[in-house]
């Protein structure tokens, strides 16, 4: 067995479920591990009594994305796919994803093409990871990637753990950025695949404001975290100009200043070339449709 299926989640049985069912018709059948982030709804019960094969880890608080490190700690495989709870992969996704990192030992992360459903429209992000402005060596089997996102990537276990996995401090929300950055200073690649297909019905379960207050918040932090302070002020500077000025902006404000001691503390700047890698990209999330800090 190749990979195996990692699913975090909190208080959205139904659309769990589905996702779930779905892991069955995978061509593979890996093993299935979730981790509950302490829902309220009889999500792990549920998931106990439906899906038997799945291995449950049930949180007693919320982990945010470090649930997905808890999982990885249980896992045996070489690599793992992260899916979200309303998220699945094509039944040959996951083995087309594992061909390739099988066949490039440096490549570490794999991130598919996101079909938006109902009606399965392509995310605004794809095109942005299909001309992707990122340099990679020749070998690459896609664009390189600066960043991936969590629920439409398969990654390497060994990579993941060598990395640190994802920062608790961040939590949840653009929490990829920071790991995939630490991946590429420790020498490894990350790529779109085209014809690894990751199905994504948006959940009506949510907290905009709370993602975007965190989105907004983590960029800042990993932005002083990593980036020289010259990128560091214009990527900031660029920022400011285009947030919303509203209630969440100033909380997301507060909170980041509220961390510079920990930033200052753990501030560790990235190798030349993967900051060259980070500031080819800048025009794109400027420019970006997809990456837009609303709520």
């Amino acid at each position: 067995m190749r990979c195996t299926v990692v699913v975090i989640t909190r208080d959205r049985r139904q659309s769990l479920l589905a996702s779930l069912a779905r892991t069955r018709k995978i061509a593979e059948r890996p093993p299935v591990i979730v981790v509950d982030n302490a829902s309220r709804d009889g999500a792990p019960d549920a998931v106990a009594a439906q899906f038997p094969e799945v291995e449950l880890i049930r949180s007693s608080r919320n982990l945010g994305a470090v649930a997905r490190n808890l999982a990885v700690d249980h896992v045996r495989t070489p690599y793992v796919a992260f899916w979200d709870d309303d998220t699945w992969w094509e039944p040959d996704a996951p083995s087309r994803a594992a061909d390739l990192l099988d066949a490039h030992p440096r490549l570490a992360v794999v991130t598919g093409r996101i079909l938006v459903e109902p009606g399965g429209r392509e995310d605004p992000i794809v095109p942005e990871l299909r001309h992707s402005p990122v340099p990679g060596p020749p070998w690459l089997p896609g664009p390189a990637l600066g960043s991936f996102l969590a629920g439409a990537s398969m990654v390497r276990a060994e990579a993941f753990r060598a990395a640190g996995g994802f920062s608790a401090r961040l939590w949840l929300g653009g929490e990829e950025e920071l790991l995939s950055a630490d991946l590429m200073a420790l020498g490894w690649q990350l790529c779109f695949a085209e014809d690894v297909v990751v199905h994504h019905e948006p959940s009506p379960l949510r907290e905009p404001h709370l993602r975007r207050r965190h989105g907004i918040r983590n960029t800042l932090w990993f932005t002083w975290l990593r980036r020289p302070l010259p990128a560091a002020a214009r990527r900031t500077a660029g920022l400011l100009r285009t947030l919303p000025r509203d209630r969440v902006t100033a909380a997301a404000l507060a909170e980041a200043a509220a961390g510079l001691a920990w930033v200052a503390r753990e501030r560790r700047t990235l190798p030349p070339d993967v900051e060259d890698r980070l500031r080819r990209l800048e025009e794109s999330q400027r420019e970006s449709k997809a990456r837009r800090y609303v709520s």
